[in-house]
């Protein structure tokens, strides 16, 4: 064995195709492209969606449906929730702040009480929106339910 006959490992290397290094590379000319048409040019890159000159699927199927751009957004929370709270925390007045502070909403959110659940303890609420059950519960109790 010797400096002539030395050759890679069987399976270790790879042709790669030179395109566009002139026509003794067998890829030269047309560098693989085919002639004409937007494949053909530098700086092609098809839209999202293309699907060859077709109407796309997104414009083929119809609109549905109406979007209120101004639905007021509100989380949810049952008075049985506010109960367990009470039970387990003793916490009797209950503002945006303590909601946040116990993981209930983000800052950002709007409160709505809901009706759901038994409600047995005296509670002060402040929330943006309660049911017509929820502010029953609360003020059959004696306790408040004041909106922000």
């Amino acid at each position: 064995m010797d400096l002539s006959n030395l050759k890679p490992a069987e399976g270790s290397t790879h042709k790669r195709k030179r395109i566009g290094r002139g026509q003794g590379s067998g890829h030269g000319g047309t560098s693989t492209r085919g002639h004409k048409g937007a494949k053909s040019r530098s700086g092609y890159s098809k839209k999202i969606g293309f699907e060859g000159g077709q109407m796309p699927l997104q414009r083929r199927v119809p609109k549905y449906g109406f979007k209120n751009p101004n639905r007021v957004e509100y989380k949810g929370i049952n008075i049985s929730t506010l109960q367990q709270l009470v039970d387990k925390k003793n916490i009797k007045t209950f503002t945006f702040e303590t909601f946040v502070e116990n993981g209930l909403i983000s800052k950002n959110e709007l409160v709505k009480i809901l009706g759901n659940g038994k409600l047995t303890s005296k509670i002060d609420v402040t929330a943006n929106a309660f049911s017509a059950s929820a502010k029953k519960a609360i003020e059959d109790l004696k306790g408040t339910a004041t909106l922000i």
